[in-house]
């Protein structure tokens, strides 16, 4: 039997949205989201981004076997090249709900998740306490920013609205990352709460947001069409997660 009273853990949230766990365990992660209404706001985010994942890629499972990819080919030993697109064509097929869940168990993706988020935190850290020369390039040159940044990283980079958090662009600058140059964006708030966005060509093709905190410091990780995102900010982790939503959501509208 199982005991309703042991508290649920995060890797069981995340096997809970992706069906992975036992049918006596579901329920009483079931009742502990009754009873938890953080936790439980937690898991419907975590659906709504699994559906709006499978909305966008699922149609590439129906699609027809490339020539190139035929079983006469497959049969032969493989080329070193071989062994990597076949890697990275399963990568993109790792999305839903249990993304987060999977990096645990996935050496290569857990060391994605690491290193960026490992350096995007070292980077919040060092910055947000810069008073004079807190970044590179001002937020008042966002278009300079945007195209400088994009053109050092390799891939289009934006700097998302944030005033419905109450947060300004401070501006940004170009960092060192663990595949190649890395984007850092700064915003804050008239308060003086900062919170930063780090991304860098990543590994992993697509991973769902996971959470990490080093010293009081949050950091919401997720990775999408080979860029991986962080981002950081100290205190209240629902407020992280507001924060990490909206920059989620515009960089997906901007792609459509």
């Amino acid at each position: 039997m199982t005991d309703h009273s042991i508290p649920v853990t995060e890797d069981e949230l995340h096997a809970y949205v992706d069906n992975e766990l036992p049918a006596e365990r579901s329920a009483a992660v079931e009742a502990w989201l009754v009873s938890h209404p953080a936790d439980a706001d937690r898991v419907r985010s975590w659906r709504a981004m699994t559906d709006a994942l499978h909305a966008k890629y699922d149609h590439v499972a129906d699609e027809a076997v490339p020539p190139h990819l035929n079983i006469n080919l497959l049969s032969r030993p493989p080329r070193r090249w071989a062994y990597a697109l076949m890697a990275a064509t399963l990568a993109a097929f790792i999305v839903g709900g249990g993304a987060g869940y999977e990096l645990r168990g996935r050496s290569a993706q857990l060391s994605t998740f690491t290193s960026l988020t490992r350096d995007a935190l070292e980077a919040h850290t060092l910055y947000v306490v810069e008073v004079r020369h807190p970044v590179e390039v001002a937020g008042s040159d966002r278009s300079h920013l945007q195209q400088w940044l994009s053109k050092r990283c390799g891939y289009e980079v934006r700097a998302p609205e944030l005033d419905a958090t109450g947060l300004k662009l401070v501006g940004g600058r170009l960092l060192p990352g663990p595949a190649g140059p890395a984007s850092f964006l700064m915003y804050e708030t008239a308060s003086g709460e900062r919170f930063t966005i780090y991304a860098s060509k990543a590994s992993t093709e697509i991973a769902q947001m996971r959470y990490a905190s080093d010293n009081g410091t949050g950091a919401l990780f997720w990775a999408d069409r080979g860029v991986g995102y962080v981002v950081s900010g100290a205190g209240d982790r629902q407020r992280l997660e507001q924060v990490a939503r909206l920059v989620y959501d515009q960089n997906e509208k901007a792609k459509l």
